[in-house]
This record gives structure tokens, C-alpha cells and sequence, in this order.
């Protein structure tokens, strides 16, 4: 399932991208943006290329301007994938990095938020997130979730969710095919009592809401529109 698409426009890292400031948080380096007085957080999970993504980070920075504390851990221990390296293709990356540890490393950093007084949690999960976050929605250690171009998320998977979860897929995309986000909107469909809202973008190829070129207005736009969607969706859910 993680193929080319998954690893395609890989964004240049950067470690001192945006206005937030990294600590470290549950034991994993984090980018830290928004009121830490806050008692509603949003984490955001990252695709393969992790948290030192300029454009993950910039909407982590949008999502704060809202009223919320954000965190970006980094669950890959300072090691993203990088396409550059033969020595580790994406198959033997992923041997060390799954979502299952991902889910595994994403407990605690649920736990020191409530510690620290946060009354409600939502998540954004990007391609290899999306999977972490929907492990953290089937037990409900989050109240609120958005999946962004999921990546290994199963029909089952959906079908466990009980919260506020919103999906957003791309037409072009071969890991999670515009067919499969439509299951996903069928199930939820199937729930009433789940408020769920599904969509499959047009024109738009899987990691567009963050590894899109900055000089590309129509990328930026598309990219944005999805934005506004999450930036609409926690405060009609996290409260």
C-alpha cells in the first residue's frame, strides 16, 4: 500500500520551520505552536517525512491561531524516510517505523496532554498518520478526528470509529483509491449517530494538503481548501 504515490514530492525539511519551538514532549522531540493555557489540543501525526515538514508545520501554526495548543511529535526518532537513501527503501523503513509503534509512541503523548489539563483532544493524521490517528479514535483516546489521504486505514478500521471523524481523499490516488474512501463514506453513512463528513477531492494526488509547492497557486489552493475544511471541522467537534 506505501508505494511511489505515498513517497512522491518529498518536502525539504526544515528544523527551524515555523513561529512555534521544539521540546521535548512524552519522551519524543515535538514541535510546540499555539496557547499552552488551552484546554482543547489537536495533534498532528505526519506522513513518512515527519514534523520538520515546513508545510505541516505552518498549518499546525494556522490551527493555533484558532485557540488551540498543537503538538507534532516525531515519531521516527530523528530518522524520516528519505527517498534519497538506497540502503533504505520505503519496505525496510517501515520495518522500523509502522503504525502500530506509531499508535504505541502516540499513548503517552494523549496521556501528558490530559496531564497537563487539556479537557479535549482532536488529531490530524497525513498518509502514515491518518493510520495512528484512527487507532487512537477506535479506543477514543481522541474525541475528534481528520484523516488527510489516509494510507493503510481499512474498511474495518472505519467501521470501529465512534467519534466526530472527517476523511478527505484525492481523485488521483492509488494508495487509498477514490473507490475505498467511498466504503469508508458508506459505513459511516450506516452510523447516523457518527457525525462524519467524507470526501473525495478532484483533481487533487494523494499528499496534497502538505507536500504541495508553495509556488504553485493552484497546489496552494487546493491545499488551503482542505485546510479551511480542518480548521472548520474542530471547532463544530472539539469543545
Amino acid at each position: 500500500m506505501a508505494g511511489a504515490e505515498c513517497c512522491s514530492n518529498p518536502p525539504t525539511l526544515n528544523p527551524n520551520a515555523g513561529i512555534g519551538h521544539v521540546e521535548k514532549f512524552a519522551g519524543l522531540d515535538s514541535y510546540l505552536t499555539g496557547s499552552s493555557h488551552s484546554n482543547l489540543a489537536v495533534l498532528l501525526i505526519s506522513d513518512v517525512f515527519g514534523y520538520e515538514a515546513p508545510n505541516l508545520r505552518k498549518l499546525a501554526d494556522k490551527i493555533a491561531a484558532s485557540g488551540y495548543y498543537v503538538v507534532v511529535p516525531d515519531f521516527f526518532y530523528g530518522e524520516p524516510y528519505d527517498p534519497q537513501n538506497p540502503n533504505r527503501p520505503i519496505g525496510e523503513w517501515l520495518k522500523d517505523h509502522g503504525t502500530d509503534k506509531g499508535f504505541g509512541d502516540a499513548k503517552p503523548v494523549v496521556e501528558a496532554l490530559k496531564s497537563k489539563g487539556i479537557s479535549a483532544i482532536g488529531a490530524v493524521g497525513f498518509c502514515w498518520g491518518a493510520k495512528v490517528v484512527v487507532e487512537l479514535a477506535k479506543p477514543k483516546l481522541i474525541q475528534v478526528a481528520v484523516l488527510l489521504h489516509p494510507t493503510f486505514v481499512t474498511v474495518e478500521d472505519i467501521s470501529a470509529v465512534d467519534i466526530p471523524i472527517g476523511i478527505l481523499g484525492a481523485e488521483i490516488d492509488q494508495v487509498s483509491p477514490p473507490e475505498l474512501i467511498k466504503k469508508f463514506e458508506q459505513v459511516l453513512k450506516a452510523k447516523p449517530r457518527v457525525d462524519s463528513y467524507v470526501k473525495v477531492v478532484p483533481k487533487v494526488a494523494h499528499g496534497w494538503t502538505v507536500r504541495y509547492d508553495p509556488q504553485d497557486s493552484k497546489a496552494v489552493k487546493d491545499a488551503e481548501e482542505a485546510h479551511h475544511f480542518v480548521l472548520d471541522w474542530f471547532p463544530k467537534h472539539l469543545k
